[in-house]
């Protein structure tokens, strides 16, 4: 069965793989009912405990299926989804947050959600579709905290892209549940110290200090949007082309980077480069769980085995950050 970790502050033991619903492997938007059936009941036979997904995700496709499968399937588990707030209801972010879950629980056939989710990135000027800091902990979290007094939401959390000093004052406010982190082989530096020149942003070990603050931590882009699989072509059902965060300036730059990681699959330490990935976080003792994009059952069931085999070695994780350091002085 699949290890569970604390949810930060929130009582919940939550396993270390998300079920994610997300567009980027597209699974949960494109997959036929069936296959989604059958992925969704592997996971839980295997324990996964927590079903991520957003109104973004297909334009609410997404959330559509995954309530077909909660009223099908019925799972004693956490649910979350998000709301993006656009540039055009600045001024009026309650009543866009209030629409946003009202739509997301009519969707997904639901009273409530357990964790409720801003997926806005944060920046010190708000500007595009940004928000500030000031923003989140002014407008978005007490509306988000009337909504916990009405029985809708269990849980408020964020995810934490941008701006990394913006970031720290949600953190530091110590109002959020849970922060969605960006944090893999590529970019370790949520979870070590980033040496100077290495091409990506410096999240500063944001994920042992949301940890150390109470916030539980779900790991993202574990696999870099698929990068770390080492391999160029993607899966129909995801997406054709996947913008990085965090790490390098484009996609084929993240690949050719994740191929130096091969000679770990070489000496046994794993079976592939997605497998490599998957343990490498969950070998971060600052994680509580990671989401991983899926396209099919098969990949599923990939991950599902990857985290069963348990976090790398001590001798694996030292060679991942040899190699790691072979990226400093490079061009982003």
């Amino acid at each position: 069965m699949i290890e569970k970790r604390a949810l930060g502050r929130t009582g919940e033991q939550v396993s270390v793989l998300t079920f994610g619903c997300g567009a980027v492997g597209g699974l949960m938007v494109k997959g036929d009912a069936a296959e989604q059936e059958r992925a969704a009941s592997l996971a839980l036979e295997h324990g996964v405990n927590f079903f991520d997904t957003a109104p973004g995700y297909g334009d609410g496709v997404s959330e559509i299926n995954l309530g077909k499968l909660l009223k099908k399937l019925k799972p004693k588990a956490i649910i979350g989804t998000k709301v993006r707030i656009p540039s055009a209801d600045r001024g009026r972010i309650a009543a866009r947050i209030n629409a946003s879950l009202e739509e997301s629980l009519g969707r997904m056939a639901r009273d409530h959600v357990d964790l409720f989710q801003l997926h806005n990135v944060l920046a010190p000027d708000g500007a595009g579709e940004s928000l500030t800091a000031a923003q989140i902990l002014g407008e978005v979290v007490p509306t988000f905290e009337k909504l916990r007094e009405q029985g809708k939401i269990r849980y408020l959390g964020f995810t934490a892209l941008g701006d990394i000093g913006e970031i720290d004052k949600v953190v530091a406010a110590g109002v959020m549940d849970t922060a969605q982190v960006c944090m893999n082989a590529l970019n370790p530096s949520a979870v070590a110290p980033m040496a100077a020149g290495y091409p990506a942003q410096d999240y500063k070990r944001l994920m042992a200090r949301a940890r150390d603050a109470g916030i539980g931590t779900i790991c993202i882009r574990v696999l870099a949007g698929g990068a770390l699989s080492g391999e160029m072509d993607r899966h129909p059902r995801g997406w054709a082309v996947v913008p990085p965060i965090g790490s390098g300036s484009d996609y084929a730059r993240d690949v050719e980077r994740a191929r130096r990681f091969r000679p770990l699959v070489e000496e046994g330490h794993a079976a592939s480069l997605a497998e490599l990935a998957i343990r490498y976080a969950l070998a971060q003792p600052s994680l509580s769980t990671t989401q991983v994009g899926v396209a099919t059952f098969e990949q599923v069931a990939g991950a599902i085995e990857a985290i069963e085999k348990g976090p790398l070695s001590p001798a694996a994780l030292v060679r991942v950050r040899d190699i790691q350091q072979t990226f400093v002085g490079e061009p982003r």
